[in-house]
């Protein structure tokens, strides 16, 4: 009983790093309609900057933040040079997203190198409890209160400020939106950069969750990502945050009894939700 506590927690924990993953693709895809296959980049760029800066400053908090604001400030320089070219062209989308995925991860073997790196976990979450048998990670309780309080910023931006409107409002009828004077494309960028920032903090949050960080890392959990989104629903955000829990569940419970087909029961997944519900669960 106990392993399956400990399985349980360890799915919860990896599925909220993938939430915010995910959470940031699917806003993107729902209000801008972009294949952006290059969404896991931004992530593995917000695990190396937060390693990096957290083996400069051995501050985790201005690590998670450094990374947050890369994130934002790679995604909204993509947007713009590149992305905002081919709205509405879905073939130049897959093909030039692909492109940056692949510019930005030999990047980032220009900067660290194409080995494995350590990404260590800070001293005060380092070590777990034991309560009456069961170990509690202290990372992993601290990366799903992180994303749950993330979840709560997110939910709270879509839901209670005019900017959640906004995009909320683009998602359903995007000219509506351009024809009552809001200028679309400002609102399209804003959406991207805070979708490519959630990623990189995702990914500054996997990191020492995994113990080490690789350049492969991103295109490894994109895929998660658009697992969760199409389980999900597009646009979603409820959708998103259900999907990523029951991608770490199912992911946690299978690699325990069975690794290698952990990845393929997602996917069956994925497939079994598109039969009975094309559009997603939410």
């Amino acid at each position: 009983m106990d392993v399956y506590i400990n399985l349980l927690i360890n799915g919860f924990a990896i599925g909220m790093a993938i939430f915010l993953l995910a959470v940031g693709l699917s806003i993107i895809f729902g209000l801008m309609s972009v294949l952006n296959f290059a969404h896991g980049a931004f992530f593995v760029w917000g695990a190396y900057i937060g390693a990096w800066v957290f083996g400069l400053t051995k501050s985790f908090s201005l690590a998670l933040l450094s990374a947050f604001l890369a994130g934002a400030i790679i995604g909204l320089t993509v947007e713009r040079s590149t992305i905002c070219r081919v709205y509405g062209n879905h073939v130049s989308q897959m093909l030039l997203t692909m492109g940056i995925m692949l510019v930005l991860g030999e990047m980032i073997k220009v900067f660290w190198g194409p080995n494995i790196l350590t990404s260590p976990v800070p001293a005060y979450l380092a070590g777990s409890w034991d309560l009456k048998g069961v170990i509690i990670i202290k990372y992993r309780l601290f990366t799903i209160i992180a994303g749950a309080f993330t979840a709560l910023i997110v939910y709270l931006i879509l839901k209670r400020t005019r900017l959640g409107v906004i995009v909320r409002a683009g998602v359903e009828n995007p000219e509506m939106v351009q024809a009552l004077g809001i200028d679309i494309r400002k609102v399209f960028s804003l959406v991207f950069a805070f979708g490519a920032a959630l990623a990189a903090l995702g990914g500054a949050i996997m990191g020492p969750l995994g113990g080490s960080i690789s350049p492969t890392m991103g295109l490894e959990n994109q895929l998660l990502a658009f697992i969760v989104v199409v389980i999900g629903g597009l646009g979603s955000f409820i959708g998103s945050l259900i999907g990523a829990i029951l991608v770490g569940l199912t992911g946690a419970l299978i690699s325990w009894f069975l690794p290698e087909a952990a990845l393929a029961v997602n996917i069956l997944l994925m497939a079994v939700v598109l039969l009975l519900k094309p559009t997603g669960l939410f």
